[in-house]
């Protein structure tokens, strides 16, 4: 059974950063591909970043140039890491895997950034 596990999110202050990384278990597969959403209460799930095997990450406007997602195939490990953040970026951060026909989410992380 595969499993993703997020760790990294925590309250820090307007201007600073966090990584955040999610990591699959179970799963042998060489190609990944690894989504990054967040979600405030309330409002719908947002996209982030998306990166794959040997691909070009993409970024939500909202997050670009401040953000950067990777990936560590042979860690099965995608990280995002977050500079410059601002009080807007506040929410629930989850990650999504994907390989084939297998596809997963991760359980959440709270990140919260204080004015």
């Amino acid at each position: 059974q595969v499993q993703l596990v997020e760790s990294g999110g925590g309250l820090v202050q307007a201007g600073g950063s966090l990584r955040l990384s999610c990591t699959v278990s179970g799963s042998t597969i060489s190609r990944n591909t690894f989504d990054w959403y967040r979600q405030v209460a309330g409002k719908q799930r947002e996209f982030v970043a998306v990166i794959n095997s040997g691909g070009t990450p993409i970024y939500a406007v909202s997050v670009k140039g401040r953000f950067t997602i990777s990936i560590d195939d042979a860690k099965k490990t995608a990280y995002l890491q977050m500079n410059s953040l601002k009080p807007e970026d506040t929410a629930v951060y989850y990650c999504h895997w994907a390989s084939g026909i297998l596809n997963s989410w991760g359980q959440g992380t709270q990140v919260t950034v204080s004015s």
